[in-house]
């Protein structure tokens, strides 16, 4: 990108003037859905099918990866994750604006992906019968859809010669991912933590010999009883309480699945846990129903600056976290793959991934973005920028990186045996 990109009238990036909502508020692995926006009927008009100029194939082997663009691309993704500008009354996509601008692709973008799950079961008969989707990139979190999707082999192979972007600025963190060996299928969207969110406040009046929070265990002290959160879901709680207990999700055995479901149903069964939530366990955060919580780092940040809550605390374990990974991909069938592979590799570029994660406010999987973020607070002044740009949750040091996590990546066979052992811990 040229420098004049960085002389930009800040109100456009200024997404965080409006209440975003987060992504994650619907997604759960393993089909166990949450359900806070509606969006389903959009479903049914979501795609403009557009003209595939020859360049659109169900038979991936046979895409000509050298060809021009059709100039359209049709863009799934989830519910407010990407920068957003009110002009006029009317709500724009500036980064998706710069796209249109310097490659001449118009993008048909919606925010149509309510979960994994539910996702997969609006395509999934289009791909079993070899049919387009209507769509050209989804965005899927690693996890057991997007297993589902590439052993299925649902999805069309990226062309490595396309993506130099991605070569010279993703993040280690995101290339070669165990679920996904040599980026295949994928290529990170955003990513996210699951570690601890807390009340200061709150915690020191229950606890005031000891008024901080640091370790995963502190989730099973009886000084919280009844004011303790837990996500309940088969991927964030079974995976964060294994790396709490010092095993690593990645290697973990059967038996080390049943330890942990033992610890969870004594901390259930003892009174420690008010509620097992879903997305509104930051809306019981930040109300006082409860004093710690699992959580996710995009909610704790995004609730203290748009000022839902003050003060609200995100903390890393020292056991470490669990990080996540939402990512693009190309069904098989798709209309524009060249037009995909374009704009995957776009993103890519620090000053576009800049833009996008200075309003998004996850984990961006391009370090180099940060600068842009610090120009723009050199430029403007505005101490948002700055706090975007220092905080761990955007940009996590490289210590912090170390205290990171995968997913355990299960079979079919173990999947099975996975939901039986912790389903019943919070459904019950």
């Amino acid at each position: 990108m040229t420098d004049d990109r960085r002389n930009i009238d800040p109100s456009w990036l200024r997404g965080m003037t409006m209440r975003r909502m987060s992504r994650r508020d619907l997604f759960k692995a393993g089909g166990v859905g949450a359900g806070a926006l509606s969006l389903g009927a959009i479903l049914a008009a979501c795609s403009s099918g557009g003209d595939s100029s020859g360049t659109g194939t169900g038979n991936s082997s046979s895409i000509d990866w050298s060809a021009k663009p059709a100039g359209t691309l049709d863009f799934a993704n989830w519910p407010l994750y990407i920068d957003k500008e009110k002009v006029n009354g009317e709500i724009v996509r500036p980064s998706l604006q710069q796209f249109t601008q310097d490659t001449g692709i118009e993008v048909n973008y919606r925010e149509v992906i309510q979960g994994n799950s539910t996702f997969f079961g609006k395509i999934q008969p289009q791909l079993a019968a070899g049919q387009p989707t209507g769509w050209d990139i989804i965005v899927i979190t690693n996890g057991e859809t997007l297993t589902r999707l590439m052993s299925l082999d649902y999805l069309i192979p990226l062309p490595t010669d396309m993506r130099p972007n991605f070569e010279k600025y993703a993040a280690s963190s995101v290339k070669d991912p165990a679920y996904d060996p040599g980026n295949k299928y994928t290529m990170a969207w955003q990513s996210g933590l699951t570690g601890i969110g807390w009340d200061p406040k709150q915690v020191a009046e229950l606890r005031p010999d000891n008024p901080t929070i640091t370790s995963f265990d502190d989730l099973f002290d009886p000084a919280f009883a009844g004011k303790v959160g837990m996500f309940g879901d088969n991927a964030d709680m079974p995976n964060l309480t294994l790396l709490g207990m010092g095993i690593d999700p990645t290697t973990s055995t059967e038996a080390d699945w049943n330890s942990a479901a033992d610890k969870l149903t004594k901390q259930r069964d003892d009174g420690i846990v008010r509620q097992y939530y879903e997305q509104n366990y930051i809306n019981a955060l930040s109300n006082g129903d409860v004093a710690i919580t699992m959580a996710w780092s995009g909610d704790i940040f995004q609730s203290n600056l748009s000022g839902d809550s003050e003060g609200l605390q995100f903390c890393i374990p020292t056991q470490g976290a669990i990080i996540w990974t939402d990512n693009m991909m190309i069904p098989k069938g798709a209309a524009h793959p060249v037009d995909a592979a374009t704009y995957m590799d776009y993103v890519y570029d620090p000053d576009v991934a800049g833009q996008m994660a200075q309003w998004i406010n996850y984990i961006t999987p391009v370090p180099d973005s940060k600068q842009f973020v610090l120009d723009l607070y050199k430029q403007t002044g505005d101490a948002y920028y700055k706090n975007v740009a220092d905080s761990p949750l955007v940009y996590p040091t490289a210590e912090q990186q170390a205290a990171l996590h995968s997913y355990r990546v299960l079979t079919e066979d173990e999947q099975l045996t996975w939901n039986g052992i912790f389903q019943p811990i919070y459904q019950s």
